[in-house]
């Protein structure tokens, strides 16, 4: 069970959820079960540059490193008191602007960002799944799978046992065998459907999916949206970072609103979703 809290790096620690449920909730019930609890979360990025913040990445070093006039640190506060729980068996969506910090939120309940103060507290192991995940790209789609796979923590016998599924899944041999090619030779929605299809085989404790459903044609989003249902009745927890409202309505029964890092709202998809369409106007 990992912990994130105001260490000025992110921690690990052991402890039990189950305690921290909201109170008069069934801890039994697994629709109750605590899978991720955010407490006052506050994300900052420090952003070292020039005076008018511009210049490249080696000087803005030389300035940390030499403390030059001119240089020093910008704050950006991207989430700012944060609170939430999630269940087990939940799909979450997360809404809002570009830059809200939605993806910021992801990665910290990931524990790839440090927490600059409260809490992040996890059952299991989160998985993040980002359209912009890297790839090999001078391997295979083959090797890239079996890579994948074994990042996730599956054996080499569970990723020969699902193999021809991640690949008749991600649909990336429909017009030729483009698995046995360089990932280099994918086009953007190849790549990111193959990444959806790896990370979608596995039964994930909790699953963060970054904009991967706005990627390939309707029949690929219809059969994503389909793989997170599974994984929400085995139990697990999926979040869904997405602009489109309908693979949100679609596909999950709570949503989080993000704006300028604050949450806005969390309730039910419907009843958010109107709220900020209008205020979107869309």
């Amino acid at each position: 069970m990992a912990v994130a809290e105001d260490t000025g790096k992110a921690a690990a620690d052991s402890t039990s959820l189950e305690s921290r449920a909201p109170a008069g909730e069934e801890h039994s019930a697994q629709p109750w079960t605590p899978t991720v609890i955010a407490e006052d979360l506050h994300i900052v990025y420090r952003v070292y540059g020039g005076a008018k913040g511009r210049g490249s990445a080696t000087a803005a070093l030389n300035r940390i490193v030499r403390r030059k006039p001119g240089g020093g640190a910008r704050e950006v506060h991207a989430v700012k008191g944060v609170s939430f729980t999630a269940y087990r068996g939940q799909a979450i969506g997360l809404i809002g602007s570009n830059g809200s910090g939605k993806s910021t939120l992801l990665k910290a309940v990931a524990g790839l960002l440090p927490a600059e103060s409260g809490k992040v507290y996890t059952d299991g192991q989160p998985s993040l799944l980002g359209v912009n995940a890297a790839m090999m790209n001078d391997l295979t789609g083959e090797r890239n799978v079996v890579l994948g796979g074994l990042a996730m923590g599956m054996s080499r016998a569970e990723i020969e046992e699902r193999y021809q599924g991640i690949v008749d899944f991600s649909g990336i041999n429909e017009k030729g065998d483009f698995i046995t090619l360089p990932m280099r030779t994918y086009s953007s929605g190849m790549s990111a459907r193959l990444r959806f299809s790896i990370a979608a085989a596995k039964d994930h404790d909790v699953l963060m999916i970054d904009e991967a459903l706005a990627t390939g044609d309707k029949k690929f989003q219809r059969r994503s949206e389909a793989r997170i249902r599974e994984l929400r009745k085995e139990a697990g927890t999926v979040f869904l970072v997405s602009h489109n409202n309908k693979s949100i309505r679609d596909t999950c029964e709570r949503v989080l609103w993000l704006e300028r890092g604050e949450l806005v709202q969390d309730g039910p998809t419907e009843e958010v979703l109107k709220e900020y369409e209008k205020f979107t106007g869309k």
